[in-house]
């Protein structure tokens, strides 16, 4: 729970700023309401956005074959445009945002806010596990657990004992390397 908890926090913190961000420069109202809007936000970027780009892929992917690299990386750009556009109107719609300023501003209050949604999503995509990790540090001292020390890459990193190294795999997964050596061997 606490990963959940860690990774929506500092994805929320990471909205606000970008719905505040999208309210400075476009046509779009957000204002007081970019803390719920955060909140919807957030939600729908943890659970809902990657079941409709799973989707809108699993579509893509039936013409794939007749595309060329360029192509295909239009497509995929368009793709994740077009679920950046459904997430804002899920946004606006969920939240207190409004798009105002005539024809125009509504106009580009619908079309410039997703594609700062995607410039968005790629910074925190680029800084999120560093981001996390100050974020778990956190959390640990607010709930009074151990601190652990948060890698800036100032310091060089200890190789991990065998035996340490073994005991985290155990604790990602549930097993121990006997029995993901079984596991590996019935796959044969």
């Amino acid at each position: 729970m606490k990963v959940w908890v860690v990774r929506f926090v500092s994805l929320l913190a990471f909205n606000v700023v970008t719905l505040l961000v999208i309210g400075w420069l476009t046509p779009a109202r957000v204002g007081w309401a970019a803390l719920w809007a955060g909140i919807v936000l957030t939600a729908l970027a943890l659970w809902i956005k990657p079941l409709v780009t799973r989707w809108f892929h699993s579509m893509a992917e039936k013409s794939a074959t007749r595309r060329t690299k360029v192509g295909q990386k239009i497509v995929e750009f368009l793709l994740a445009l077009a679920v950046a556009f459904l997430v804002w109107i899920a946004t606006v719609l969920l939240s207190g945002v409004s798009i105002g300023g005539g024809f125009f501003g509504w106009a580009w209050g619908w079309i410039l806010p997703p594609v700062l949604l995607l410039i968005g999503w790629a910074v925190y995509d680029a800084i999120d596990d560093k981001v996390e990790a100050r974020a778990g540090a956190v959390y640990d001292r607010a709930m009074g657990g151990p601190a652990r020390p948060v890698d800036d890459g100032s310091t060089p990193a200890v190789p991990a004992a065998p035996e340490t190294s073994a005991a985290r795999r155990e604790l990602k997964d549930g097993l121990t390397d006997e029995q993901r050596r079984m596991l590996d061997e019935l796959g044969s």
